[in-house]
């Protein structure tokens, strides 16, 4: 699937990224509502690889990050 770039504005870091800004996910929830797909990144690698997944599978991953105290 190809995809637009997705602008910096975009992305916002997940509830569940560390407070230090070391460590953060972040999502572009706008690309999600309009293409059924999220985007997930690196925050410390704006520019590097998008990982896109179902939206099921975002709330699994949030969910295993629930569970594991993150």
């Amino acid at each position: 699937m190809t995809y637009a770039r997705i602008p910096e504005h975009a992305w916002q870091a997940s509830t569940y990224s560390g407070a230090n800004g070391g460590e953060c996910v972040e999502w572009a929830p706008a690309h999600t509502t309009v293409h059924g797909l999220v985007p997930v990144r690196d925050s410390k690698v704006a520019g590097g690889p998008v990982l896109m997944v179902s939206p099921e599978g975002w709330t699994a991953l949030v969910g295993l990050a629930r569970s594991q105290g993150a």
